[in-house]
């Protein structure tokens, strides 16, 4: 390839990809959506989450993603995973039995919890 084409042949290639069916101004305006916080749109809690996400698009936009897929829009954004750590306010004794009986039950519950989504 080299002999046929020069240097110019051995120039990296871009390999783009599918396109994004969110135009540029749609992920604009889900940037301006996801600041203004899950609540505004109906939610209890104040985490984005990737179904949430994707929900959120589809109704919007009338573009519909697995939840999966979104994670590749919203890092491309800008956005990062952030785990929710809850832990609770009390005094010491309340808190060591916090951390020795409730924290170990709360840790191993349910296979894998939502992750919610903060800006990055």
């Amino acid at each position: 390839m080299y002999e046929g084409g020069g240097r110019e042949a051995l120039k990296a290639k871009p390999h783009p990809g599918r396109t994004s069916r969110l135009t540029a101004e749609q992920r604009e305006s889900l940037i301006y959506m996801l600041l203004e916080g899950p609540h505004k749109y109906g939610y209890d809690t104040r985490m984005w989450t990737l179904a949430r996400v994707a929900g959120m698009i589809a109704m919007n936009f009338g573009v519909e993603y697995h939840p999966s897929s979104v994670w590749h829009i919203l890092r491309a954004l800008g956005w990062r995973y952030q785990t929710h750590r809850h832990r609770p306010q009390w005094g010491e004794r309340a808190d060591a039995t916090w951390r020795r009986r409730i924290y170990p039950r709360q840790r191993n519950a349910g296979k894998n919890p939502p992750k919610p989504l903060m800006p990055g």
